[in-house]
């Protein structure tokens, strides 16, 4: 049983691999698109922080995605922040969490999104 689960887990990571290559999920032949397959596949062989930034429905969080699932990181969680809409007294708590009393309104621990 464990070993079905464990086929059907790497097939599964699989396919979301193929559903977030870029050139399937974000379609686009124009110079400036190609420039952005190139971008996210640079970002994705190496291991630093990328922030995205961007108007509202230009695809952010599927760049994110394309980026993640083609990296060594593809493995662990995606987890999605749109920082803009957390206000910005509360970014570093929502983010990286805070204890008991840390604030007002601090009713207990938090372990933040990024945990």
């Amino acid at each position: 049983k464990q070993l079905r689960l464990r086929r059907e887990n790497e097939q599964l990571r699989e396919q979301i691999g193929q559903r977030y290559d870029p050139r399937r999920a974000i379609l686009g032949e124009s110079p400036q698109m190609q420039q952005l397959f190139k971008l996210i596949d640079k970002a994705a062989r190496t291991s630093i922080t990328v922030s995205l930034s961007g108007e509202t429905g230009t695809g952010k969080e599927l760049v994110a995605k394309a980026i993640h699932y083609r990296s060594e990181r593809s493995s662990g969680p995606f987890v999605a922040v749109n920082v803009a809409a957390i206000p910005r007294e509360l970014l570093e708590s929502e983010l990286f969490g805070h204890e008991k009393g840390a604030f007002t309104g601090a009713a207990g621990k938090s372990l933040g999104i990024f945990r």
